[in-house]
């Protein structure tokens, strides 16, 4: 063996060791996202709000009662974004603004 050979095998072992011994400390990543907790009922909102005007006062209070995190009201015709979000309260109304149907996502 040449003297190149006999230093660079064990400093192979040892480079190796170590990265071993690196990746087996790193802790186990945990889920980034915390399991989805049902936050909107909108059939709770359903009895205050169906059939009436959709002022801030009604929205808020139509949130309230479904339990959800943000409220949009939705108008004929309108393009929405088609993202699911469970805390979020969707209000749709006709065209003079009077609540017709409650949903969440």
């Amino acid at each position: 063996m040449t003297r190149l050979s006999l230093l660079a095998t064990p400093l192979l072992l040892i480079l190796s060791a170590c990265a071993t011994s690196i990746s087996a400390a790193a802790p186990p990543m945990s889920d980034p996202m915390p399991p989805a907790v049902q936050t909107c009922n909108a059939e709770l909102a359903k009895p205050g709000a169906m059939g009436r005007r959709a002022t801030a006062e009604v929205i808020e209070q139509a949130r309230i009662d479904a339990g959800a995190r943000t409220a949009r009201v939705l108008k004929p015709g309108q393009m929405v974004t088609m993202e699911y979000l469970e805390g979020r309260l969707n209000i749709d109304v006709d065209d003079d603004n009077v609540i017709v149907n409650l949903r969440c996502g």
